[in-house]
């Protein structure tokens, strides 16, 4: 079976995590707004694994983005995004994010550079509505990225398809920054 992308906790349970590393995608929803936060981390290849109650740590060098969808209504849109409480928190400034505003005035925030995550991260375990999936690191691992957030944004932000498509592609432009693979 060629498979592309796995829950990420089943994938650790079923011992199908992929050794050459791949992109972790998790998401942080609020069932009450279509405000959503995503953080995307890859990882070349893994010293160690710690599993807890909370999630599992991945003993390895990583490089991680964030996006976040603020949908029209959002009340504080005039706050820095580090400087949001909780949930709704990255840790950038407006001038650090690539901006992108859809026509129905939703805006799609995405980290322009990535984080470097030295040793270790953990991915925390999804609880609610949000998830954590593996993207396999495969020729095709930035077409099926681009899909997935193509198809997210335009069903759960509600963004239309030809916005949703664009805001797909500045992810993307973003995950090519990544330097974890260099050295991999």
């Amino acid at each position: 079976m060629d498979v592309k992308a796995l829950d990420l906790f089943n994938a650790y349970n079923s011992n199908r995590l992929p050794e050459n590393g791949g992109y972790i995608i998790s998401s942080f929803l609020q069932s009450s707004s279509r405000y959503a936060r995503y953080e995307i981390v890859a990882y070349a290849s893994v010293k160690n694994l710690y599993v807890s109650d909370e999630g599992i740590t991945f003993q390895a060098d990583g490089n991680k983005i964030f996006i976040l969808v603020e949908p029209d209504t959002y009340p504080r849109k005039y706050v820095e995004p580090v400087s949001r409480e909780g949930e709704e928190q990255i840790p950038h400034r407006f001038s650090e994010l690539s901006i992108y505003k859809a026509k129905n005035q939703t805006r799609v925030m995405v980290s322009t550079n990535p984080i470097m995550s030295y040793s270790s991260f953990t991915i925390m375990k999804p609880t609610q509505i949000n998830f954590a999936f593996i993207f396999f690191n495969r020729n095709d691992v930035f077409k099926s990225i681009h899909t997935f957030f193509d198809k997210t944004l335009n069903k759960e932000a509600k963004i239309q398809s030809s916005d949703s498509n664009k805001a797909a592609n500045i992810i993307i432009d973003s995950l090519q920054r990544f330097t974890v693979w260099a050295d991999a």
